[in-house]
């Protein structure tokens, strides 16, 4: 029986673990579990502002963002700035706690160091600018989405290092704040979606070393679509399970603990074989189906170096497999896509699923 993320949530709140490591899809409700597991620890009362949040849960999600939007001077189309709406995380990180140049040292760590964020003397405007072959500057430019997550993302790291050093202020008379003595959580809502492999790992340690000198008291739960990022940090932190996070056609959440050895080799494409084979097997395949069908030929094809990934379809009737893979798959209008599909339709996911797991070296007892 499936669950509600509320449910979920209090699953997360009820565990005494001090790291509760989750991976799901895309799309599948991780920003909404923040959501509801920050309800859950600290509920905002109304017309109150986010300091008793901060006292008892620090999040970092896709509502992180929401606190920068940019201007891009669409009149002169010259001066394009990253804005800050007012609040009490940024004014702390930045205007109280002076973290300015440890921003940009960690932007351009996991970026490029000719690229640099300019703060405005209230902290609230971000202009960005890049060194050119010349070592001129390029002034006001617009930085890429990708970089742009990876720059609020860096903002929140910078808080929770400075966080950390004032939970270690153990004597009262050396406090310089108190804001943090009730502090219990901290979720971290996929913050990998911007980075190359390589920074990505490098972020993975940073995280696992970050959790490793913490307060035993506090505790996290990180969340993440990527695969590689969830192994480094389960094996950095030496985890003994992880979770799963999957949706339900009728709405509801499954969430599945993974123990030992299975958490090691864990990997996208072994998700995508399991969820496939689930609705098979419960008489359940739907359009999106076909989605993830493609995308694990297309994986496979990959590793195995066939390129293109139509090489792997059975050799009887390949165009017509291709074209049901890409129509299923890519259909752009309303009027292309019915929710359910038809019975040959079904079969086809099986006997394509089934083909590739007999013809790739796949364990076959995926299909049990």
């Amino acid at each position: 029986m499936g669950k509600s993320l509320k449910q979920i949530a209090n699953e997360l709140k009820q565990r005494s673990k001090n790291v509760q490591l989750i991976y799901a899809f895309n799309g599948i409700g991780k920003t909404r579990l923040s959501r509801e597991f920050k309800e859950l620890v600290s509920p905002k009362k109304d017309n109150e502002e986010d300091a008793e949040t901060q006292q008892k849960i620090l999040y970092y999600n896709a509502f992180t963002e929401d606190l920068f939007y940019w201007d891009n001077d669409l009149e002169e189309d010259t001066n394009r700035t990253l804005m800050i709406r007012d609040n009490s995380f940024t004014n702390w990180v930045l205007k109280e706690q002076g973290q300015e140049d440890n921003i940009k040292t960690n932007f351009q760590h996991y970026t490029s160091k000719n690229l640099t964020p300019n703060f405005n003397k209230d902290y609230n405007e971000i202009n960005f600018s890049i060194k050119g072959g010349n070592e001129d500057s390029i002034e006001n430019i617009k930085i890429s989405k990708g970089e742009e997550s990876c720059f609020i993302w860096c903002v929140f790291y910078s808080l929770l290092l400075e966080v950390l050093d004032k939970l270690k202020e153990t004597e009262s008379d050396n406090k310089s704040t108190n804001l943090f003595d009730k502090l219990e959580y901290i979720f971290i809502d996929d913050p990998v979606s911007s980075l190359d492999e390589n920074h990505l790992i490098e972020l993975a340690v940073d995280i696992a070393e970050l959790i490793k000198r913490s307060p035993k008291k506090l505790k996290f739960v990180i969340t993440t679509h990527n695969a590689l990022f969830y192994n480094i940090l389960y094996n950095e932190l030496e985890l003994k399970q992880g979770y799963l996070l999957g949706k339900n056609e009728d709405g509801t959440y499954n969430f599945e603990e993974k123990l030992g050895d299975s958490n090691c080799s864990f990997s996208y494409h072994i998700f995508i074989i399991k969820t496939l084979y689930k609705a098979i097997n419960s008489h359940n395949i739907q359009k999106y189906h076909f989605t993830l069908l493609r995308n694990l030929y297309e994986k496979t094809a990959n590793f195995l170096g066939y390129h293109p990934w139509s090489k792997l379809l059975p050799k009887d009737e390949k165009l017509y497999y291709k074209r049901i893979m890409h129509f299923a798959s890519h259909a752009t209008l309303s009027y292309e896509t019915v929710a359910e599909p038809t019975e040959p339709e079904k079969n086809i996911v099986k006997k394509l699923l089934d083909h590739l797991i007999d013809n790739s070296k796949y364990n076959e007892d995926f299909k049990q």
